[in-house]
């Protein structure tokens, strides 16, 4: 009897949704003066949770800035090239980090018992916290990409303010913001260069 054949998946998404998640997709700086509905946020938070995490230990979380009051709380704590770019963006997400995401983790990972590798490990928590909560800004990005919105995320900005503005109690700690709308095409610069293959991977 002959062996079968491996299935290979062949569920390739269309060329023209890779250019809209990837390579025609940009870093807005400026926006058009269109509002971003709670729903469309909604809707970018359930693609983006999807995404994998460490024992599905899923420990960012998101804070949005949809009023004038909401960003002038964020104002002060970033550098002067970030300023404009976020009063103008209809939205700035607060990509932040939960310090106690491991709490939560007998319900996420019923399967086995990963609260008791965090607790009292701080070291373990902030690498875990970091790097998974990194790779769902990550998903985030793209999940708002596919529903047609232009992101901007950022660095440059005061971390010890934002987190004392935001975050007082020190359970939450930011990760890097994101501007997030329908951005100003006639604003964008050229397309940076990027790393060829041979530069940035190894194939061992």
């Amino acid at each position: 009897m002959e062996a079968k054949e491996a299935v290979v998946r062949t569920n390739r998404i269309s060329e023209q949704t890779l250019d809209q998640l990837f390579r025609g997709a940009r870093t807005h700086t400026a926006w058009l003066p269109r509002a971003v509905p709670l729903a469309l946020l909604k809707e970018i938070y359930d693609l983006a949770r999807m995404g994998p995490t460490s024992a599905n230990c899923s420990p960012a979380r998101f804070v949005f800035l949809t009023t004038v009051e909401g960003k002038n709380r964020l104002l002060p704590a970033l550098a002067p090239l970030n300023v404009e770019k976020t009063r103008s963006a209809p939205v700035t997400a607060i990509v932040a980090w939960d310090t106690e995401f491991y709490e939560n983790l007998p319900r996420l990972f019923p399967q086995n018992n990963m609260r008791s590798y965090f607790a009292g490990n701080p070291a373990l928590i902030e690498e875990t916290g970091v790097r998974n909560g990194s790779l769902e800004g990550g998903y985030f990005i793209l999940a708002a990409r596919g529903l047609g919105l232009d992101c901007g995320p950022m660095s440059g900005f005061d971390a010890a303010k934002v987190n004392a503005e935001f975050f007082p109690d020190g359970k939450w700690k930011v990760n890097f913001l994101c501007n997030l709308g329908y951005g100003d095409d006639s604003k964008l610069y050229p397309r940076n260069p990027r790393l060829d293959f041979d530069e940035a991977c190894v194939v061992l």
